[in-house]
């Protein structure tokens, strides 16, 4: 069965639908690419998919460690290449709440993030440039 379905709308738009829960994402072609910009675009949803991955998994970590992160944010932005089209860079930072977080802590976090299935499932060749402020 399959997870997600995608219909095409038409006008460079497509409505995602998560099977299991009925949520539903619509996206749009970037104005660079002939869109209106008016949605994510699929690259978008790339781009976030690797901030929310890392996220989780580190929230996963903090809570087996006792680590509280709530309230951290990610700042995602892509860098497109061209010929052929794609995205050659994600950069992300990660601003964790004011804390006193110990070595040990912030080495579990940044391995979490760095191993988040997201981050192994994209081509070597995109760069991950990952910050970790705290």
């Amino acid at each position: 069965m399959a997870t997600i379905e995608t219909t095409y709308l038409g006008e460079l738009r497509t409505e995602a639908t998560h099977v299991y829960s009925g949520n539903k994402t619509i996206t749009d072609a970037p104005l660079d690419n002939k869109g209106k910009a008016e949605s994510f675009s699929p690259t978008d949803l790339l781009t976030a998919s690797l901030g929310s991955c890392m996220m989780t998994i580190m929230g996963i970590a903090a809570r087996e460690h006792g680590i509280n992160i709530d309230g951290t944010t990610c700042s995602l932005t892509k860098v497109m290449a061209s010929d052929p089209r794609r995205v050659s860079e994600i950069q992300v930072v990660l601003n964790f709440p004011k804390g006193n977080y110990t070595e040990k802590e912030k080495a579990i976090l940044e391995r979490s993030a760095l191993t988040c299935p997201v981050a192994k499932s994209l081509h070597p060749d995109l760069v991950q440039n990952v910050t970790f402020n705290y």
